[in-house]
């Protein structure tokens, strides 16, 4: 019986790459790193030729900040990589496509990891700079990753994202929507613009808001806060406050430890203040209809 093969000791990281994000090429030309280095375990390939410090947590800003290494200097990070520099982080996963924008002269790729836009030109006044990456503003964001969106609740959903994040303002939506001209698109935008309310704190509630509204209900009011007597008695996902019409949307978080008795005892608060409530859960966002007629019937009550 041979011996065991000896356990390799882990590579060592020079200080100039700890934490990094960098460039293959780069490490071995000034000395860093030899080619077969750059196979070793302490190294996270993120792009064809960029790696990163493999301690790095993994997130959509890390393959942003491996884009913006091989990108022309004209180009700009754009759609939901963009929202995510800007702060609305939940709409896009962590290896998603990094979303460029690049004008016709400068174009290149394709590039693995990268979804490439090529446009005749990218307006000066449409792109900012996020730490050391040109980046499309916020209102120029919004309406197109809005416009990308598969249909228009899905774009409600993250313009809600990029609204309740703070990455752009009402006002700047609206500017920036009231100013597209005739394109694809355009519509869709438009409408998500209209119906966008940064106060849901979920996509399953906008998803939930927006079907209520397109089935033709009015508008619920969302994250409404209960009171009775002056004084406080619970926040609700949503809310018809004239009918006293509570609506409450139950995810999955809902089934953490202790999390249901603390939900009863808190809808019971609102139920003892004269209050309705309509409960949806994941699987009932699968027969809208059901839900429609359950508010529709509740509010003509």
């Amino acid at each position: 019986m041979g011996h065991p093969l000896p356990v390799p000791a882990a590579a060592a990281v020079p200080p100039a790459l700890a934490g990094r994000v960098f460039r293959g090429r780069d490490a071995v030309a000034r000395g860093w790193l030899t080619p077969r280095q750059l196979q070793a375990c302490v190294w996270r390939r993120l792009l064809r030729g960029v790696y990163a410090d493999a301690v790095l947590a993994v997130n959509h800003g890390l393959f942003i900040s491996a884009a913006a290494l091989v990108i022309p200097p004209e180009a700009a990070i754009a759609g939901r990589s963009a929202a995510w520099l800007w702060g609305a982080d939940d709409i896009v996963a962590a290896q998603d496509p990094v979303e460029i924008l690049v004008p016709w002269a400068h174009r290149f790729g394709p590039v693995a990891g990268l979804r490439i836009r090529t446009v005749g030109e990218v307006p000066a006044d449409d792109v900012d700079r996020n730490g050391r990456v040109r980046v499309t503003r916020p209102g120029r964001t919004a309406t197109d990753v809005a416009g990308a969106a598969a249909d228009l609740i899905e774009a409600v959903v993250a313009v809600d994202r990029m609204l309740a994040s703070g990455a752009v303002r009402p006002a700047q939506l609206a500017r920036a929507a009231g100013g597209l001209g005739a394109g694809r698109g355009t519509r869709q935008i438009r409408r998500a613009a209209e119906l966008a309310d940064g106060r849901s704190e979920s996509p399953q509630e906008s998803r939930l808001r927006v079907r209520l509204v397109l089935a033709g209900l009015p508008a619920p009011v969302p994250q409404y806060e209960v009171r009775h007597d002056g004084r406080f008695v619970a926040r609700v996902d949503m809310a018809y406050p004239e009918h006293k019409l509570a609506i409450e949307y139950d995810g999955l978080w809902h089934g953490a430890p202790g999390q249901l008795g603390r939900d009863r005892r808190r809808l019971n608060a609102v139920v003892a203040a004269g209050w309705r409530v309509v409960h949806v859960t994941a699987a009932d966002l699968h027969k809208v209809d059901r839900i429609v007629a359950a508010v529709r019937v509740a509010l003509a009550a």
